[in-house]
């Protein structure tokens, strides 16, 4: 017999594919109306891309993240389970590493003596920056490379000095495909962020950082009826031969059927995982670029600047940036007394750099810090690991909108949705979040309420 909840919606079963943020919001939202929620994670833990890991004595994130004040939907699920009072809030300051110097550009008094760049230049650069932060529709931008872009309005100058080295330093070559759209996702959330923020950079962090994030959150979603599933991998999704419903094969041989499945995994491996999409779906889920990091986590003695986040400009420099997560994050309470530091390197998905070993990295990471400050020692560092993400962003390439594959695939019942559907933002936890319930109320349960009114459950079919 169909089973029905409070709302007058049916009751299914619904398999959720990656336990990331995104993951766990869909399965939030899910049981919230009335819904039979499993998800598999092929981790050994839960969290993607937000997951901890133990450095030394202290347990923090393998990947760096902080919250703004201006993360709505990250501050409203942080309310939900309990911990949205405990952040912590502190200002920071950006540095720059130009010309072989450490360099503050954390107001504008600072901006307007930079260095590198002549007076003209820092105007222009600062008029793009203001510009780009009041421009409302970004598919005018996602029309145009985002060199032609700020070539038109920084010049050539600021250009060469500054922006194409940052850009190099995160998109590597693929620059050339991105589009304006980029920038401007950057350049808006920072100006929300201080627009939230009396004018200044006001980054938080929760006691305990995801770990502590992740645990509650499965916590509270596990006591409301949430099936977890860790280290379980989805080798294939088919739809049931004798009716509605999709087998799914997890890579140790096992299969379950559920009504509904929704994957949040990357684009090419959401392609691999079902077959019976149409060739179509799967050459637009295949062609969707993506950026890679490489990124170490070097717990230290003593910090290496006073800055979160020292941009690079110097190409010699073989990092994206250097991450003083101990500016934000207590080193007395959080950090046992030590700093914690991130050296990300962005990549793309098929380069080769995301292959090179831990001990290789390393070296680089240790060298090129002694080339940058001539203070650093490796006597400082107390523990060194590195992690990698082959699919972190998806890449802004011209007219990226129009060439996304549908989140109703062609395969009743079978959604694609990852964080590749992010148009108006970059890629961080609240975008993943806002996009997570978006989707779901706009796209997702409305198929599911059209298909429901004629299909028999998963459920009714195994008791017939």
């Amino acid at each position: 017999m169909t089973e029905s909840n409070a709302n007058g919606a049916p009751r299914r079963t619904w398999l959720v594919v990656g336990g990331g943020v995104m993951g766990l919001k869909i399965a939030r939202d899910l049981i919230g109306r009335g819904q039979d929620v499993t998800i598999a994670e092929s981790a050994p833990v839960m969290g993607g891309l937000t997951s901890a890991w133990q450095l030394g004595d202290v347990v923090w994130d393998r990947f760096y993240h902080v919250t703004l004040l201006s993360d709505s939907k990250l501050r409203d699920v942080l309310s939900e389970i309990g911990l949205e009072n405990e952040i912590d809030w502190v200002e920071t300051k950006t540095g720059f590493y130009a010309g072989g110097k450490l360099l503050s550009m954390s107001n504008t008094a600072e901006f307007l003596r930079f260095p590198p760049l002549s007076m003209i230049e820092r105007l222009r650069l600062g008029g793009t920056i203001f510009y780009a932060s009041k421009i409302k529709s970004w598919r005018r931008l996602e029309k145009l490379s985002v060199e032609k872009w700020l070539r038109r309005w920084s010049g050539n100058g600021a250009f060469e000095k500054v922006w194409l080295p940052l850009l190099k330093a995160k998109l590597g070559d693929a620059y050339k495909q991105t589009s304006a759209a980029f920038i401007w996702a950057h350049t808006a959330r920072m100006y929300k962020a201080r627009r939230s923020g009396a004018k200044k950079e006001m980054f938080g962090y929760v006691p305990g950082g995801y770990a502590r994030i992740l645990d509650r959150w499965v916590e509270v979603l596990t006591q409301k009826g949430l099936k977890v599933m860790t280290s379980s991998p989805v080798t294939s999704v088919v739809r049931v031969d004798d009716g509605p419903g999709l087998d799914v094969t997890f890579a140790g041989g096992e299969s379950q059927r559920f009504d509904n499945v929704v994957s949040t995994i990357a684009s090419p491996l959401i392609a691999r995982s079902c077959d019976e999409l149409t060739d179509t779906e799967k050459s637009k889920l295949e062609a969707i670029r993506y950026l890679g990091v490489v990124c170490a986590s070097m717990l230290l003695k003593e910090p290496i600047s006073p800055y979160y986040v020292t941009n690079i400009t110097d190409t010699w420099v073989p990092l994206t940036a250097v991450i003083e997560m101990s500016t934000i994050v207590n080193p007395d309470t959080q950090l046992g007394g030590n700093h914690l530091v991130y050296l990300p390197k962005y990549l793309p998905d098929d380069h080769e750099g995301l292959n090179e070993t831990d001990d290789d990295y390393k070296e680089k990471c240790l060298s090129t810090l002694e080339k940058m400050y001539d203070y650093f020692s490796r006597d400082n560092v107390l523990d060194f690991k590195v992690a990698r993400a082959k699919y972190v962003a998806a890449l802004a390439t011209i007219d990226y909108s129009t060439q996304l594959p549908p989140i109703v695939t062609s395969v009743p019942g079978f959604y694609a949705l990852n964080s590749a559907h992010i148009l108006e933002g970059n890629l961080n936890v609240n975008e993943t979040i806002t996009l997570g319930e978006t989707k779901l109320t706009d796209e997702v349960w409305p198929d599911f309420l059209a298909r429901a009114k004629t299909d028999q459950p998963v459920t009714d079919l195994q008791q017939a």
